[in-house]
């Protein structure tokens, strides 16, 4: 191998080791303390607070999106929870915006890569226009383009949050003797789960009855919040090594001439191409901003960065998709045209003040 090869390895190597380590513990950090504060602020109780038309709704709605960590395509089911708690519309639109844009883990991803200018830009930007284009789409009446079958119950099962019956076995009364009566020495029951990954111990006791009893004992709040922390840590991981891959690639490989010629400050189309691609290309934020960072370091101007990072995290082909079950197609013109519009506009906006 040449010694400029194994230069640019070690360079992309070094990159990799670095944002995987940084990027893995705060991603771990916030969001068990995000975990910690949906204790407290339960999808029900979400649900409960834009289920009100007031007018603090709208900004309610988006600040409540700055503290659930959905992604694009999570925040669907939620949002026919709303449709059939009968919320707002305009609250409601806002929340669709905000939630997987104004996500904490992205906002720490931002602080970190970037700076806390940066990142105060981008959430300032993705509140307002949240914000607006909710209170705007209502007012244009664009409820009208709710699917009627949206509004409709689904069947009744189990899921996370969710009111349905009891699910946890539950033990037998002790009044009456000789009544189905149970071995004296039943075989141990395995250990439950719940649907959120948290995890149960069943004992399993024999009374005086001789009947078996089955007790079960809880998770301590800290330690079910660390399960569900861990398990979302493990579905994001792919995805975050992916970009971190990536963008250590590009860090290595990849000459700065060839991105600042294309996508550089003064390449005007730079912007508009970022934000169109970011929606097909649907990679998850939290790969898009470590390859992004590679980017700004190669050339690429942060305007452009801003665009591509807005549309890849506020829309996708998979959401669009899911959003056709409840939205008819002029409501899904109408979400594309927000986002795009978001992308876009905060591109050049920050190319205004900051460039």
């Amino acid at each position: 191998m040449s010694p400029e090869f194994v230069t640019m390895f070690k360079e992309a190597a070094g990159m990799f080791l670095f944002l995987a380590a940084e990027l893995t513990v705060l991603f771990l950090v916030i969001s068990y303390l995000v975990g910690v504060l949906q204790e407290f602020l339960t999808p029900e109780k979400i649900q409960s607070i834009l289920s009100s038309r007031n007018g603090k709704g709208y900004v309610i709605a988006a600040l409540l999106g700055s503290i659930t960590p959905f992604c694009s395509c999570s925040t669907i089911p939620f949002l026919k929870g709303l449709l059939r708690a009968r919320a707002g519309f305009g609250p409601m639109m806002v929340f669709l915006f905000a939630s997987p844009l104004l996500n904490p883990v992205i906002i720490g991803l931002f602080v970190v890569t970037f700076g806390i200018q940066v990142a105060v830009f981008y959430f300032a930007v993705a509140l307002a226009v949240s914000v607006m284009a909710g209170y705007v789409l209502e007012k244009l009446g664009f409820e009208r383009y709710v699917r009627e079958e949206a509004y409709q119950m689904a069947d009744a099962g189990s899921s996370c949050g969710s009111s349905g019956g009891d699910t946890a076995p539950k033990a037998k009364p002790a009044s009456s003797c000789g009544t189905q009566a149970a071995p004296a020495t039943p075989e141990p029951a395995p250990a439950a789960s719940s649907c959120c990954g948290a995890k149960e111990d069943v004992n399993v006791e024999v009374n005086g009855c001789g009947e078996a009893v089955m007790t079960v004992k809880e998770e301590s709040r800290w330690v079910r919040i660390w399960h569900s922390t861990w398990k979302d840590f493990k579905q994001v991981l792919p995805y975050l090594m992916l970009g971190i891959l990536i963008g250590s690639f590009i860090y290595g490989f990849i000459p700065t001439d060839l991105i600042a010629k294309y996508a550089g400050e003064g390449m005007w189309y730079a912007i508009p191409v970022a934000a169109v691609i970011g929606i097909p290309l649907y990679i998850r934020a939290e790969a898009v901003i470590p390859l992004s960072a590679a980017l700004v370091k190669k050339g690429m101007a942060m305007g452009s960065v801003m665009a591509l990072i807005i549309g890849s995290a506020g829309a996708s082909l998979t959401e669009v998709i899911l959003l056709k079950s409840i939205f008819k197609n002029q409501m899904i013109a109408a979400f594309l045209t927000v986002i795009l519009g978001m992308a876009i506009g905060a591109g050049y906006m920050y190319t205004y003040l900051f460039g």
